[in-house]
C-alpha cells in the first residue's frame, strides 16, 4: 500500500514537474520585474521631490511623534512590487492547476487600481495644497492682508480634507457615509466662501474685476 502511493505520488510529479517548472519561471521573472518597477516608481518620485514636500508640511515631525518613519517614494514602489508579484503569482497558480488560488488572487489584482488611483490623489493633494497655500500667501501678502498665512493653512487644510474623503471613497471604505460627508463637506466651504467674500472681500473683488476688465479692452 505505502508503495502504491509513493509510485502514484512519483508519477503525478513527474506528470506535473513541467507545469512546475514554467510557473516558478514565471514567477521568478514576475520577481525581477516587480523589483525594477519599484526601483523606476522611487526614482521617478525622488524627481519630484515628494519627500521634501512632505517635510514642508510638517509630515515628518507628526509621524516622528509616532515613532513611525515614512518614506513616501518606497512606500509607492512598495505598492507596485506587490502588484507586479501578485499578477505573476496568480498567473503561476493558474499553470500549476490551483483554480481557487488563483481566483482570490484575481480578486486582490481587482482591488489595487482602486490602490493606485487613491495614491495619485495622495500625491496630487500634496503638491495641490503645497502649491494652493504659497500662491495664496504670496498674493494676500502683496494685498497686505495679515491673516494671509491663515487662509493659506484654511486652503491646505480644505484641499486635505476632501483627498481623504476621496481616497477613502476609492477605497471603498463606507461609501455611502463618505460620499454624504463630502457633499456636506462642499455645501459648507461653499456657503462659507460666499459669506466671506460677501462680507469681507468686496474690496479685492472690485481690484481683480478692475484689472481682468483693463486686460480685455
Amino acid at each position: 500500500m505505502p508503495g502504491e502511493f509513493l509510485q502514484l505520488f512519483l508519477e503525478s510529479f513527474v506528470e506535473n514537474l513541467p507545469r512546475l517548472v514554467w510557473a516558478t519561471w514565471i514567477f521568478l521573472i514576475g520577481l525581477l520585474i516587480a523589483k525594477w518597477a519599484d526601483n523606476l516608481v522611487v526614482r521617478i518620485l525622488n524627481k519630484t521631490r515628494l519627500n521634501q514636500v512632505l517635510k514642508r508640511m510638517n509630515w515628518e515631525e507628526s509621524l516622528g511623534r509616532a515613532e513611525v518613519s515614512f518614506d513616501a517614494p518606497h512606500f509607492f514602489g512598495n505598492i507596485t512590487r506587490c502588484f507586479i508579484i501578485t499578477l505573476f503569482l496568480m498567473a503561476s497558480a493558474e499553470i500549476i492547476g490551483l483554480p481557487q488560488f488563483s481566483q482570490f488572487l484575481g480578486q486582490i489584482v481587482g482591488y489595487f487600481p482602486n490602490i493606485f488611483i487613491a495614491s495619485l490623489i495622495f500625491i496630487g493633494a500634496v503638491f495641490a495644497s503645497d502649491f494652493s497655500q504659497k500662491i495664496m500667501i504670496a498674493v494676500l501678502e502683496k494685498e497686505k492682508i495679515t491673516y494671509s498665512r491663515f487662509l493659506g493653512r484654511m486652503i491646505r487644510w480644505a484641499i486635505w480634507s476632501l483627498a481623504t474623503l476621496a481616497i477613502l471613497y476609492q477605497l471603498q471604505i463606507a461609501p455611502n457615509l463618505v460620499m454624504t460627508i463630502f457633499v456636506g463637506f462642499v455645501g459648507t466651504i461653499v456657503i462659507a466662501v460666499g459669506i466671506a467674500f460677501g462680507l469681507g472681500g468686496q474690496e479685492i473683488a472690485a481690484k481683480i474685476l478692475r484689472e481682468f476688465e483693463e486686460k480685455i479692452r
